[in-house]
């Protein structure tokens, strides 16, 4: 009787682990595609000419390139790696997150035969240790620019220029730019293309830089080239290829031009020590908001980017200022796809009338002018904050831009200045935000941000849980939250620690059972974590 009972015991225990490994298996493939809602990414160009037309398809094609250079910077060439895989939905999946890798789950790998990430992706070699690089003496090694590879002959490290590494796509880039430079109807526009080409040629961007902050009016703008460092989450180093083609909404433009000539008050306004601001952010900062017609590379994989705030070289920065970029279109529909729906399961009924797009948009656009503002060298004369906090800078660089975004929001309103929306709809917007943001995971520098942030939120009160499962915001308490968390980042940034960075993120950078129990709630109803793109050349009508 006892054996039956165990035989019993066993055969069920073998079905419910092959039950689970089916579970398993169809949860981590296919069936992840529900994470994303598809977006027709377009835009009026019926105003452009039949020159500036001819000009964007151009700029499509040299966005394409980005985008190919870009899958060898995060996984290999992208034609050898989608070979590989037969089931058309995983192919759509890794499509989206270019590569084998779940960008929004941690990094967790759904295409069979593929272990972790390297936390280098391909920017450096997969066998290259900490140590190994840190003893490669090379002062070209810290560069956005370089690739580290190892010599053919002897095996040593080695640096590669990107121009020289991408040599071939880099060259058809070019002069697709110089070509569409001469299509160009705007001056500056013209100018800037030309200096961009040269740039990709030399991985100098200083001049091209400095010329795109030139531009004034211009109706069609584009990014393009290694911007962000987000991918390289080894040391933070590398930028990634990536592109924007964007069409200016002049009339949106002009309402938000009023805020750039409040910069530098708002900086000696800043929660801190005077040590901490004694930067002063360049005069020419410009605020403008576009419809976005193409993603390409970096910033189309997984998490879309909705707003811009370049140049990030901190010369340009602190020389000339910077550029921030609404990306209006793709805002309106992360608003209505997600946000909106995330607040009607999370936010407490009686605060759902302060969600607003006017609130989401402009607590998004002063996120990007945070990113200009604060800090950028530290105090102590150990060079660019970004340097030296290495694979930490991204998310605290985040976590500063979110927290004094909401500052600055509030001190323009208390100066009488700002009055665009009612202060409790950026508030109750803000808290949305997070619970849209955390979901990303923390392989996601925004993901990680907003898990530092919730944490020091709930300790300070700034909210409450009802037992509804609904999130109250506690307008008082969020905004005293709000400066002490602005302070404690940037006094970290001036000091460039290190390793008051990575133990915050080790302690508060992950998401609590009761907060993932939420987002649970969240995702059970299919409700998206971001989107993705049906666009080109086509779908905007050329």
């Amino acid at each position: 009787m006892k054996k039956i009972n165990l035989l019993i015991i066993i055969l069920g225990a073998i079905i419910t682990f092959a039950g689970c490994e089916q579970k398993k298996e169809a949860t981590e493939k296919p069936c992840e595609m529900k994470k994303y809602a598809k977006v027709k990414l377009t835009a009026n160009i019926n105003h452009l000419s039949d020159n500036q037309k001819e000009m964007l398809k151009l700029l499509f094609d040299a966005a394409k390139l980005m985008d190919e250079i870009f899958w060898v910077e995060n996984v290999e060439e992208k034609d050898a790696f989608l070979l590989g895989i037969d089931n058309e939905k995983d192919k759509q999946y890794a499509i989206i997150n270019y590569g084998p890798w779940d960008e929004l789950n941690n990094l967790e790998p759904f295409i069979k035969g593929y272990g972790a990430k390297p936390a280098g992706a391909q920017f450096y070699p997969e066998n290259m240790t900490v140590e190994e690089f840190e003893k490669f003496e090379d002062p070209n090694k810290t560069s956005l620019y370089t690739l580290i590879r190892r010599n053919n002959k002897s095996g040593e490290l080695e640096t590669v220029w990107y121009h020289e590494g991408f040599k071939e796509r880099i060259q058809k880039a070019a002069a697709l730019l110089e070509k569409a430079s001469q299509l160009a109807e705007d001056e500056g526009f013209k100018n800037y293309l030309n200096l961009r080409a040269q740039a990709l040629l030399t991985d100098d961007y200083y001049a091209s830089d400095m010329a795109w902050l030139d531009m004034k009016d211009n109706l069609i703008d584009m990014v393009v080239g290694p911007i962000e460092n987000y991918t390289d989450g080894l040391f933070g180093y590398k930028a990634a290829h990536e592109a924007f083609i964007l069409i200016k909404d002049v009339e949106w433009s002009d309402k938000l031009a009023k805020y750039a000539q409040y910069l530098p008050e708002l900086q000696k306004e800043l929660p801190v020590d005077q040590a901490y601001k004694n930067e002063v952010p360049g005069s020419d900062a410009q605020l403008n908001a576009y419809d976005v017609i193409y993603y390409a590379g970096d910033c189309n994989m997984a998490s879309k980017t909705i707003a811009i705030n370049l140049p990030n070289d901190e010369r340009v920065q602190l020389e000339k200022g910077t550029r921030k970029l609404q990306l209006k279109n793709a805002m309106q529909a992360k608003f209505d796809k997600i946000l909106v729906p995330i607040a009607d399961v999370l936010i407490s009924e009686d605060q759902r009338k302060h969600i607003t797009f006017d609130a989401f948009f402009s607590n998004t656009m002063f996120h990007e002018v945070a990113h200009g503002m604060g800090i950028k060298n530290t105090i102590n004369g150990t060079g660019p904050v970004r340097k030296a906090l290495k694979e930490k800078y991204s998310a605290i660089e985040e976590g500063k831009a979110d927290i004094l975004g909401l500052f600055l929001v509030t001190k323009l309103n208390e100066m009488g200045v700002f009055n665009e929306t009612d202060l409790m709809d950026n508030y109750v917007t803000f808290m949305a935000g997070i619970f849209r943001s955390v979901r990303f995971g923390a392989s996601s520098a925004h993901g990680m941000a907003n898990m530092l942030r919730f944490k020091f939120f709930l300790e300070k009160g700034a909210f409450t849980r009802n037992e509804n499962g609904t999130y109250y915001v506690d307008f008082d308490k969020m905004k005293e939250a709000s400066n002490e968390l602005t302070e404690k980042i940037l006094v970290l940034q001036g000091d460039g620690n290190y390793e008051l960075a990575k133990s915050w993120i080790e302690a508060d950078g992950n998401i609590s059972p009761q907060l993932q129990q939420d987002l649970d709630r969240v995702s059970a109803l299919g409700i998206p974590s971001d989107i993705y793109f049906e666009q080109g050349a086509t779908v905007v009508g050329l």
